[in-house]
């Protein structure tokens, strides 16, 4: 070597430190070099630990280099010493890729759909020895090291090779497992060195506000929830109950000393306590690793990794496995839309905008002060699509309810004129981000079938719940928030002025079955000063008691699947912080406790009778009994299923009962009400009709409906 190699060697600047360092073929056999700081003294030593040579010191700064005692070539070890100790390493540049050229294939094709098996780390045994294999996509940098403690964090002495035809740098780290801290050190085009990045494939994370990303052995985890998976795998998800309690999990509950939950406490509590409501599964607000608590893990820094706030991973796997034995399924709140600009994370990732446009005018989110995913490009795609399947793969999670959709779809979301820039067609569709939801929807369904998706999607685009054949977005079900907007805003209207907003509940059935909807009555309603759902409803207390129990009564007998964000099951009062647990205090007063035994009563009700959830998305499992009863503030309609008994739903919004008010049902005979949100046991006033309305042979029936109240009537 001259000595201008040496020195890049010396300084990390070298190109390719893999021709020069490692066993490499001479004359007369074979000979190594190695980079070893600190050491005065090397031997080579065989993976056996047969001695193989004496180096010779090239350089003070640590290099080393001699001839060897091999009949073949192979990976070594080294016995180093100084003055004051002696130490084996071992040589990494004496082993060769793990990574193959159908690796290389696959993923500049943009279709290799286990970049997680490959990409980040993973402790595997390779060429005689164990250790961890590193790989990370960075195409346009200079160099890229791994580093940590292993090394001391010294980006010259695991300098990794790069795979030209992919852009992906790797190397095999003999001798180090899992627990290892670690982060890659990425020298930009410009040859100036960046923030220290956090690995985007990792799988495990330092707990904030530590950054590094962790070496984790594969999954240990033994699965027994079979029973679980087949029957979604083989059910129409469209036609089955799916009541969701959308969980923060941070703040669901606390332990004793205010701190957060670990997974297998929470599996404690919190599994019995969904499963006694009737939920049939918890949505989980973004658990994927995030620095900032504030953020409710909206800006993710670590897609494939559970955050390090609530244990391993290992114990988020045990959590999603008791649920599944309880008969829950788990959902992950998934942020693909953007990602935050913080230096350890994607931002910037090898000094040029890799995972974001260069653009501002389509990398950068105004609302959010947030970087856009490149959709257009196909690994970012396969990033992206390769994380959806990896949480259903690996952690047997039964949806994504996909984050933020509008903001994806258009390419002016929330931009004025001249801040964004046309699609290729002139138009404002962002159609990247179009062909990138429809990619992940079409292999997240085809190699998952029980697995559902749920987009947050708040405009009139067509066909989000549509199978991507069908010219849609592929979505299994969509946000109806204008559902939620409406119905709120009928509910903090004072009773006298009902009357003259009566389409705030009737309009949405205009549309109801356009898409496959989940009526959502999410976090974003009680946080940022907008109070909880209890101090929207109208009225005094009494009143706003019973406004929210015939809201809820007629949310349940509502077209569309549910969602409740927790707290609002009890009527929690405060609106939510991330800060602190629940109020379960509340629990103790009637009133309270009313609200909880409804939504748990609703919550069985629906799963148990088909003809409320059979046709949620179908507008043969719907009637109108009153549509226009405006002056009286009264709503009245059934819910059918094929074979089932009919259920009606009447809901009487002003604080006044209603005597013999005239119906025209489908069927004559006995009704029998089920659910009456004023019931004694609710905390309501305890008005009905002693359980039994009795209809004429033509379905006329005359019906006591008591004040502010929602009542379901079954068919005999």
């Amino acid at each position: 070597m001259n000595k201008a190699e040496i020195s890049a060697l010396i300084k990390g600047k070298h190109g390719d430190p893999f021709a020069v360092l490692g066993v490499h073929v001479a004359d007369k056999g074979f000979f190594a070099r190695a980079f070893i700081p600190g050491a005065d003294k090397v031997e080579a030593l065989t993976l056996a630990g047969r001695p193989a040579g004496m180096l010779d010191m090239v350089d003070k700064a640590g290099l080393f280099e001699g001839m060897l005692d091999l009949d073949k070539q192979q990976p070594l070890r080294y016995l180093a010493a100084n003055a004051g100790a002696a130490w084996t390493i071992a040589d990494p540049y004496s082993f060769g890729p793990v990574m193959g050229p159908m690796d290389d294939y696959y993923i500049a094709e943009g279709s290799h759909l286990r970049l997680f098996d490959k990409m980040g780390a993973h402790k595997i045994h390779h060429e005689g020895a164990d250790g961890v294999h590193f790989a990370v996509w960075a195409p346009n940098a200079r160099r890229v090291s791994v580093v940590g403690l292993f090394n001391q964090w010294d980006g010259r002495r695991h300098m990794m090779r790069l795979r030209r035809d992919t852009g992906i740098w790797e190397i095999f780290v003999p001798d180090i497992g899992e627990d290892e801290p670690y982060k890659f050190e990425i020298v930009g085009a410009n040859g100036k060195i960046l923030p220290l990045k956090a690995d985007p494939f990792a799988f495990r994370s330092e707990l904030r506000p530590a950054t590094a990303s962790i070496t984790t052995a594969p999954m240990t985890h033994e699965w027994h929830d079979r029973k679980h998976r087949d029957f979604w795998a083989g059910a129409d998800i469209r036609r089955q109950p799916i009541s969701i309690y959308e969980v923060h999990a941070g703040s669901w509950q606390r332990d004793e000393h205010g701190e957060f939950l670990h997974w297998d406490a929470m599996a404690d509590r919190l599994i019995p306590y969904a499963a006694e409501m009737g939920f049939t599964h918890i949505e989980f607000l973004p658990i994927t690793e995030f620095p900032y608590d504030p953020s409710w893990g909206y800006q993710t820094t670590g897609l494939y990794a559970p955050t390090a706030r609530f244990g391993e991973p290992e114990a988020f796997a045990r959590f999603v496995e008791g649920a599944h034995k309880a008969g829950i399924g788990v959902i992950l709140d998934w942020v693909p839309a953007h990602f935050p600009t913080d230096d350890h994370g994607l931002s910037r990732f090898d000094g040029t905008a890799l995972y974001e446009h260069a653009d501002p005018r389509k990398g950068f989110h105004p609302d959010w002060n947030t970087a856009i995913y490149n959709f257009g490009r196909r690994e970012v795609m396969s990033f992206l699509v390769n994380n959806a399947l990896f949480w259903a793969e690996k952690y047997h999670l039964d949806g994504l309810r996909v984050d933020a959709v509008a903001s994806m779809l258009y390419l002016d979301y929330s931009r004025k004129d001249g801040e964004w820039l046309p699609n290729e067609k002139g138009g404002r569709e962002n159609l990247e981000a179009v062909e990138f939801l429809r990619k992940m929807n079409k292999e997240l369904y085809g190699h998952h079938p029980g697995v559902m998706t749920i987009a947050e999607e708040s405009t009139s685009w067509p066909k989000v719940s549509h199978p991507v054949h069908e010219d849609g977005l592929g979505f299994g079900f969509k946000w109806n928030m204008g559902f939620m907007h409406d119905t709120l805003r009928y509910m903090a209207r004072e009773p006298i002025h009902r009357r003259y907003h009566h389409n705030d509940i009737t309009f949405g059935l205009l549309y109801a079955f356009d898409e496959n909807f989940v009526l959502p009555l999410s976090h974003d309603e009680v946080v940022h000063g907008k109070g909880s759902l209890l101090n929207k409803m109208a009225g005094d207390d009494w009143q706003k008691f019973a406004n929210l129990r015939a809201y809820y009564a007629l949310m349940w007998g509502y077209p569309g699947k549910k969602l409740l964000f927790m707290g609002q099951e009890f009527a929690q009062r405060a609106e939510w912080s991330e800060e602190r647990s629940l109020d379960w205090h509340l629990l103790d007063a009637p009133a309270h406790e009313g609200v909880r035994r409804l939504v748990r009563d609703l919550n069985h009700i629906y799963r148990d009778r088909p003809a409320l959830h059979a046709r949620d998305c179908e507008a043969e499992g719907f009637r109108w009994v009153v549509v226009d009863d405006a002056v009286n503030s009264v709503f009245a309609w059934e819910r059918h299923a094929p074979g089932e008994r009919p259920i009606a739903i009447i809901s009487n919004m002003p604080p006044a009962p209603r005597h013999d008010y005239p119906l025209r049902l489908s069927r004559g005979g006995t009704w029998r009400e089920i659910i009456n949100s004023d019931a004694a046991i609710y905390g309501g006033s305890n008005m009905g009709n002693s359980g039994i309305i009795t209809a004429a042979d033509d379905g006329y029936a005359r019906i006591t409906l008591p004040p502010l109240s929602t009542l379901m009537i079954e068919a005999g």
